[in-house]
């Protein structure tokens, strides 16, 4: 009797799981080619003034290089941190060491977009190096976007650059402001001013408004 043969069908190939494609993270920062900004500080630079916007600024994508006279990438200025503790004046205490990432006498001004000048103890020397003067008076010539803070008016006085022009400042330096020629603005410890390319504030409490009223000089866009 014959046997039917039986037929195995053919096995289709299995089917392979689509190979998902890694999506790359979306950089929350990116940076923006060319986009250099110079910090001028010194030893006793207010801890916050110095730390605050370097990092901000850097978050935000772009390059900021802090430099002191008489010192050099990889060295250290001592920074203060002066704080409102109910006294007639701010009280000084020791803060952190902050590195510096270029040195100070490799400058050219056209190499940047924008200056940043902190307060604290270190405006009061440093501006006293004819340099440190000279790069004030370059980048306010070229109409670029400066930034100071506390008693970072000190070095814009000094340079000759307030002259007609309303700025803010710690208060103990608004003699400076008037003797410089610059109208004295007394807004609160948490407020900033822009002047043409200039804009000031009185001391870190005013961080928030006075670096976003930096980054709108800058051309920068933020929004959530």
């Amino acid at each position: 009797m014959a046997t039917a043969k039986k037929t195995t069908a053919a096995k289709a190939p299995a089917k392979k799981a689509p190979v998902k494609k890694a999506l790359a993270p979306k950089a929350a920062v990116k940076k923006v080619a060319g986009k250099k900004i110079l910090m001028l500080v010194g030893d006793y630079v207010e801890d916050y003034e110095v730390m605050v916007p370097f990092q901000a600024l850097l978050m935000l994508g772009y390059v900021v290089e802090a430099v002191c006279p008489g010192k050099k990438a990889g060295d250290v200025v001592r920074t203060s941190v002066h704080d409102f503790e109910g006294d007639q004046t701010y009280s000084e205490k020791r803060g952190h060491n902050f590195a510096l990432n270029k040195d100070f006498t490799a400058v050219k001004t056209a190499d940047y977009i924008a200056l940043v000048i902190p307060g604290g103890r270190a405006p009061e020397y440093i501006r006293l190096n004819p340099r440190v003067l000279e790069i004030v008076r370059q980048f306010n010539a070229a109409k670029k976007p400066i930034a100071a803070i506390c008693h970072g008016p000190l070095v814009l006085a000094a340079a000759g650059v307030l002259k007609g022009r309303t700025c803010s400042a710690y208060p103990a330096c608004s003699p400076d402001v008037g003797l410089a020629g610059g109208k004295y603005a007394d807004i609160p410890l948490d407020k900033a001013v822009v002047e043409g390319n200039l804009v000031t504030a009185p001391a870190w409490p005013a961080h928030p408004d006075w670096i976003a009223k930096f980054a709108a000089l800058l051309g920068a866009k933020i929004s959530i």
